[in-house]
């Protein structure tokens, strides 16, 4: 199966970030993974949030920011990919002035019941 970019409309998650699935077994063809854009503006960041089931890896692919991982807090910028463990604190900050733009892959697929919200 293919998915058009064109075709898939963005939607906001519950850590607030701007995502677009492109692949998603609620919407395609695969089964056990999800593959999403995400798409944080100048200035902001997501809500802290984890994930009990899913394991991510993200890759970025335009712009730069801060990112939280656990107790760390770390620099990312293009070409740079993350794995964020199940059960592992994270959130992403924007500080450029263009936007942030973060290919996020998750095992199992990502789904807002699987995302809690955390407190800073």
């Amino acid at each position: 199966m293919i998915a058009k970019y064109s075709e898939i409309k963005p939607y906001t998650t519950k850590d607030g970030s701007m995502i677009r699935e492109l692949m998603h077994p609620d919407h395609h063809a695969n089964k056990n993974q999800s593959l999403a854009e995400a798409t944080i503006p100048s200035g902001t960041k997501t809500e802290l949030h984890l994930h009990r089931s899913s394991e991510e890896i993200y890759y970025v692919i335009s712009g730069a920011g801060m990112m939280t991982l656990g107790m760390k807090v770390f620099e990312i910028v293009v070409g740079d990919s993350v794995s964020i463990s199940p059960l592992t604190a994270h959130c992403v900050e924007n500080t450029n002035k263009e936007d942030l733009v973060i290919l996020c892959a998750c095992s199992p697929a990502y789904s807002h019941a699987d995302t809690e919200l955390l407190e800073y």
